[in-house]
C-alpha cells in the first residue's frame, strides 16, 4: 500500500505548473476562465487564475492542474450524452478511482494517498466544474462512503473495506434519509433488532447516492436499535453489504439534475448481517450521521464552488463571443456588471470555503464555517448559473448549451446533505441566537 502514488502524481498527464516552461511564463497560449489569450499575462490577469492563490501548496497546485486537465478530456466529452440518457458510467468512475480520487483522504496504509480535506475539495471543485454528476459520485463515495467506515469502524472493518473501496472494486453509500425523515433524520423508522447474533433490519431509504449501480458494494444504514434512558430513540450505523439477503436496491430515474449519478430506494426486509457489523458503538449513530454532514457539507460546498466557476466560464466566453448591435454583449455595462459580480460572489466562495477545510486539518472546529460554505457556495451558484441562463438568451434554454445542465445541477445543493434553512439553524445556534 505504501508505495501507492498519490492522486497527484497518478492525474500527472504532462500539465506543467507555473514554473518555467509553462505557457504563461514561456509566452504561449493560456486559457484563463475557458478563453485562451497569447503572450505572457500581465500581472493584473494572473490574480484571476485560482490555482495560484490561496497559499496552495505545489502539490495542490500540481493536483489542480491535472484534474482540471482530466475532466476536460475525459468527462466534458460524455457529460451531455450520459445526462441525457441518465447513464451511470461505470468506465469513467473506474478512471477516476485510477487516479487515487476515491479515498483521497485515507493514509497508504489503507490504500490512500493521505492528503487532506482541503486537497480533497479541491478535486471535487474541478470536477463540478465540468460535470455536477461526476463530481456527486466522487463526493459520496468518499464523504458518505468511505468516511464513516474510516472514522468510525474498528479495524477489521477498515482492513475488510477500505482498501477495495480506494481501489474502486466498489462504492459506498450512507442510508440516512427515508420517505418521512428528511431533515428530521432522528425521525428514522428503519429499525434493527438484535437476535442470537444478528442485526435483523426492516425499513427503507431514499435518495442515496451510489447505491444501486453494479459497483455499489455496501451501505452504512442509520437505525433505530432500541430506546435510550431518557425515552428518546437509539440510534445505530450498521454496515450491510449489497447483495446481502432481505436488502434491495432500485435506481431512481426521471431526475432533474445530477441525472448520470446513481440515486436509490434501499429496502430492508428481515435483513440479517452479523453482529460485527456494527459501526462504532452502540447508540453513536445520530452522532457518527452529524460529523459525517458536517464533513459532507465540505463536499457540496466544492461542488457549489466548481459548479459556479464553470458556469461563469461558460457565460463569460459566450458573452465575449455572441455579438449584438455590431459589438459582443460582454461590452455591455448590463452584462459586464453580471459577470462582475459572478466573478466576485465565486473568490469569495472560495475563500470562504477553503478557510473551513483549513480549519478541519489544523484539527479546529469548523462545524460553524462547514455550514456557512455549504450555504454560500451553494447559493451562489444558484445566482451565477441564473445569470448565466440569463446571458445566454434563449440558447440557455437549450440543451445542447451546457449552461442548461449547470442551472438543474444546482438545486440539489441547495437540499442534499442538510437544507439552506438546515445550514441557517446550525449557524445561527453556533453564534448564539438562542442563548437568551
Amino acid at each position: 500500500m505504501g508505495s501507492r502514488r498519490n492522486a497527484g502524481e497518478r492525474a500527472a498527464r504532462g500539465v506543467q505548473l507555473l514554473a518555467p516552461g509553462h505557457p504563461v511564463a514561456a509566452g504561449g497560449g493560456v486559457t484563463l476562465h475557458g478563453i485562451t489569450r497569447r503572450g505572457s499575462l500581465s500581472p493584473a490577469q494572473l490574480w484571476r487564475i485560482p490555482m495560484i492563490d490561496f497559499g496552495l501548496s505545489e502539490e495542490q497546485k500540481m493536483l489542480r492542474y491535472n484534474i482540471r486537465e482530466f475532466a476536460e478530456n475525459e468527462i466534458a466529452p460524455i457529460a451531455q450524452e450520459l445526462d441525457e440518457n441518465e447513464e451511470f458510467s461505470i468506465e469513467l468512475t473506474k478512471k477516476m478511482a485510477d487516479l487515487g480520487l476515491f479515498g483521497i483522504f485515507v493514509p497508504e496504509e489503507y490504500g490512500g494517498p493521505g492528503m487532506n480535506y482541503l486537497s480533497y475539495c479541491i478535486v471535487v471543485e474541478e470536477l463540478a466544474r465540468i460535470d455536477g454528476s461526476q463530481a456527486a459520485t466522487v463526493a459520496a463515495g468518499n464523504s458518505l462512503g468511505i468516511g464513516p467506515i474510516y472514522y468510525y469502524g474498528n479495524e477489521k472493518q477498515r482492513q475488510e473495506w477500505i482498501p477495495r473501496l480506494c481501489r474502486g472494486e466498489m462504492l459506498a453509500s450512507f442510508g440516512l434519509t427515508e420517505p418521512e425523515a428528511g431533515s428530521d433524520a432522528g425521525s428514522s423508522r428503519t429499525a434493527a433488532r438484535l437476535e442470537n447474533g444478528e442485526w435483523i433490519i426492516n425499513g427503507s431509504k431514499i435518495f442515496i447516492t451510489n447505491s444501486t449501480s453494479p459497483l455499489a458494494g455496501i451501505c452504512t444504514v442509520q437505525a433505530v436499535t432500541g430506546t435510550r434512558k431518557d425515552g428518546k430513540k437509539e440510534i445505530s450505523c450498521i454496515l450491510v453489504p449489497n447483495g446481502t439477503p432481505g436488502f434491495t436496491a432500485k435506481k431512481m430515474t426521471k431526475k432533474m439534475m445530477w441525472r448520470s449519478s446513481d440515486t436509490g430506494e434501499l429496502y430492508f426486509d428481515d435483513c440479517r448481517v452479523p453482529e460485527e457489523n456494527l459501526l462504532g458503538k452502540r447508540g453513536e449513530g445520530f452522532h457518527q450521521m452529524l460529523q459525517t454532514l458536517d464533513n459532507g457539507r465540505l463536499a457540496i460546498a466544492a461542488m457549489g464552488l466548481g459548479g459556479a466557476q464553470g458556469a461563469y466560464e461558460l457565460a463569460l466566453k459566450y458573452a465575449r463571443e455572441r455579438k449584438q448591435f455590431g459589438v459582443a454583449v460582454s461590452t455591455f455595462q448590463a452584462i459586464a456588471f453580471m459577470l462582475a459580480d459572478m466573478a466576485t460572489e465565486i473568490e469569495a466562495a472560495r475563500n470562504l470555503l477553503y478557510k473551513a477545510c483549513v480549519l478541519r486539518d489544523s484539527g479546529l472546529p469548523f462545524s460553524t464555517e462547514a455550514a456557512m460554505a455549504k450555504l454560500y457556495c451553494s447559493e451562489v451558484m444558484g445566482r451565477v448559473v441564473d445569470r448565466g441562463v440569463q446571458i445566454h438568451g434563449g440558447y440557455g434554454l437549450m440543451k445542447e448549451y451546457n449552461i442548461e445542465r449547470f442551472f438543474r445541477d444546482y438545486k440539489l445543493l441547495t437540499i442534499g446533505e442538510g437544507t439552506s434553512e438546515v445550514q441557517r439553524i446550525v449557524i445561527s445556534r453556533h453564534i448564539g441566537c438562542y442563548d437568551v
